[in-house]
């Protein structure tokens, strides 16, 4: 095993990457190279996107990539200590290109980088607090690109979109925690969430999150309350309970053939295996293949054949690069998508003043699971406790990756819930309330 270093150039800076993999290197710097390119073309394709009122101001949003070193130990304790033989040597890292080799080694052993993007409006004031997004599963930050630069023009003065730790262009390291449990699991993404703040000098900031980013968000709240102004859980995946025994019965009253197979997808979430995984194990015209077929699928919404190029580009060899933070999976869901530690139960503890929810109009994330909350939430408030004020949003013609599908009414709920205003000609989305539906299953008011 040995190393080998990319140099790569992103606009101003300079960055070095660290590759410690057993084969095929060569293949692992075109991918990297290949993702920085895809990187490079959404952040163009972002700024064609800005709200109709907004397009004949002049340009005003500039969009910079940016790196944070964060220190290891804050992510990894004692988890080396008790292992001899677990490492946590980063398989990508982002390095200083101005070190020597012993120098760049002493570096790796005790720094992560959080690589991400910083996006501010040159005369937009509207909100004081920055707004930092946290991408779904197996995605990363430029997954927001249509949202960036209006999201600036309209209200948040400053927007940092962050590729979470083990995803994206931030350092890989394996997923290595203290203990096999889910709060041990989810310190990984929490503790270097925030370093990376502690890192930028933000005191406070509104966090959103979309459905693993959403997830993680509220165990970020969980942790540090006192630096989230506002929580925007955009489509989080793991807020309803399950009921074990509904659904095991549900299951057993399947055909045969469905039960098998899926009996064969518990089997294979148990071992740990992952999209990436599954991913990386095709040949690459067929990883290739199932990717942008995935895009086509579902993302109809995109028609430019270069942006939809683009797209798939970066979530390819996004899933194409050494796995690291997709390990969470198993760890905190179970097969469904259901929380082992479901966020029904935890938000409504929450100390944090205001909470919102957005959904897609034909979401298959189970929008109940925010209706559910905002009625523990005001259960809670009617007795004379405390509890985050709660409002749910749906967004028309979107489904679970609704910032990319309906990005403009979209972008709207992301003001709204921010405490801003929106144009009396831009799209709102419907604001929902629990006591609207007979049955909270109902896509649809009673």
């Amino acid at each position: 095993m040995h190393s080998i270093r990319a140099v790569a150039r992103n606009n101003k800076h300079k960055m070095v990457f660290s590759i410690i993999f057993g084969n095929n290197n060569n293949a692992l710097l075109n991918r990297l190279d290949a993702m920085r390119n895809a990187e490079q073309q959404l952040m163009m394709f972002a700024r064609r996107f800005v709200p109709m009122e907004l397009q004949e101001n002049e340009e005003v949003v500039d969009i910079q990539l940016m790196d944070t070193e964060i220190p290891k130990h804050r992510i990894f304790g004692d988890a080396i200590k008790k292992s001899k033989t677990t490492t946590t040597t980063c398989q990508i890292s982002v390095n200083d290109p101005n070190t020597n080799d012993e120098q760049q080694q002493q570096k790796d052993d005790s720094q992560l980088i959080i690589h991400g993007v910083k996006v501010t409006s040159k005369y937009n004031n509207n909100s004081t607090t920055p707004l930092v997004l946290l991408h779904g599963y197996a995605n990363a930050a430029l997954y927001f690109y249509r949202n960036l630069s209006g999201l600036s023009r309209q209200h948040y003065g400053t927007i940092y979109a962050l590729d979470m730790l083990g995803w994206g262009l931030s350092s890989r390291p394996p997923f290595v925690t203290e203990e096999n449990t889910v709060r041990s699991a989810e310190k990984f993404f929490v503790e270097s969430i925030e370093a990376w703040r502690e890192a930028n000098g933000l005191d406070r900031m509104i966090l959103g999150g979309h459905s693993m980013g959403g997830y993680l968000s509220v165990a970020y709240a969980e942790k540090y309350p006192e630096r989230v102004e506002k929580l925007i859980l955009i489509s989080p995946v793991g807020v309803p309970h399950v009921d074990e025994e509904k659904e095991k019965q549900k299951w057993t009253n399947l055909p045969l053939r469905y039960r098998l197979m899926f009996g064969t997808v518990r089997t294979i979430w148990k071992m740990g295996t992952t999209p990436g995984s599954f991913i990386r194990f095709l040949s690459e015209s067929r990883a290739r293949g199932l990717v942008e077929g995935y895009v086509d699928r579902r993302l109809p919404a995109i028609e430019d054949p270069e942006e939809k190029t683009a797209l798939s580009e970066y979530l390819f060899t996004n899933s194409m690069l050494p796995g690291s933070g997709e390990y969470i999976l198993n760890r905190v869901l179970k097969p469904g998508a259901y929380a082992r530690e479901a966020l029904v139960h935890r938000i409504p503890k929450l100390k944090v003043s205001s909470i919102s929810f957005l959904y897609g109009r034909h979401d298959w994330m189970d929008l109940s699971g925010g209706l559910e909350v905002q009625k523990r939430c005001e259960a809670i408030t009617r007795d004379g406790g405390e509890a985050p004020s709660v409002e749910v949003h749906e967004v028309d013609k979107a489904g679970h990756l609704l910032m990319l599908e309906n990005w403009y009414e979209f972008n709207s709920a992301m003001v709204l819930s921010g405490g801003g205003k929106i144009h009396p000609n831009a799209p709102r989305p419907r604001l929902l309330h629990f006591s609207q539906f007979s049955d909270m299953n109902a896509k649809d008011p009673a």
